[in-house]
């Protein structure tokens, strides 16, 4: 699985909505405007229906969701990442509804998305946790949750991500939190990251749970 990343696309612990506003308008995209290419191809079989993007920044995999059929709602604190996923998906030709709100403290919903993503939202375990109790509690009956972080590992025995341990999680440790869920798919993955002198590997922690129908 191969991701293509800037070198410097670690995020710090503890950045405010300014700052994350002034590195998406540093750049056309911080990223790439293809979807996160595991999330992608675990959730290119289902049948579309309402999803929920957690902390989508600029939307790319809210916009692909939409391509494919999903009703979605991204949501993120930085309205200028929004923006730009908002002109992704006219270039598209695809709706996305975009809400701006802080993912910590907002109220996600209750039983009403068929799929939510929480994909490398990196947070103090305490917020994480939050957020994750959030977004399984927005699942319908049947619905799917995907979360993908950089794993713990990642750390010692893989390259990039956050240098904070705090802001790292398990597998494990996400499934421990959301036990009313079934769980299809806990385990760490190896993905390759492109760079210009060559390719590393990144290790990540990749959930998907399901709520009972």
């Amino acid at each position: 699985m191969t991701e293509h990343r800037r070198p410097d696309a670690s995020v710090r612990p503890g950045f405010a909505r300014e700052d994350w506003n002034a590195r998406y308008a540093a750049a056309d995209l911080l990223w790439t405007a293809d979807p996160n290419r595991l999330f992608a191809a675990e959730v290119e079989g289902l049948e579309p229906g309402r999803a929920l993007d957690v902390a989508c920044g600029e939307g790319r995999n809210a916009v692909w969701l939409a391509e494919r059929g999903w009703r979605v709602t991204g949501i993120d604190f930085s309205d200028v990442a929004l923006a730009k996923g908002a002109r992704l998906a006219e270039s598209r030709g695809v709706e996305v509804e975009w809400v701006v709100a802080d993912v910590v403290a907002h109220e996600l919903g209750t039983q009403v998305f068929d799929l939510v993503a929480v994909l490398y939202l990196q947070l103090p375990h305490a917020e994480l946790t939050r957020v994750l109790r959030s977004a399984a509690a927005a699942l319908a009956p049947g619905g799917t949750l995907v979360v993908i972080g950089h794993d713990t590992t990642n750390l010692t025995d893989g390259y990039g991500g956050p240098r904070d341990a705090s802001v790292l999680f398990t597998p494990e440790e996400v499934v421990a939190e959301l036990g009313e869920l079934g769980v299809e798919r806990a385990e760490t993955v190896r993905r390759v990251v492109s760079l210009e002198d060559g390719g590393a590997t990144a290790l990540d922690a990749f959930v998907r749970l399901v709520r009972p129908g």
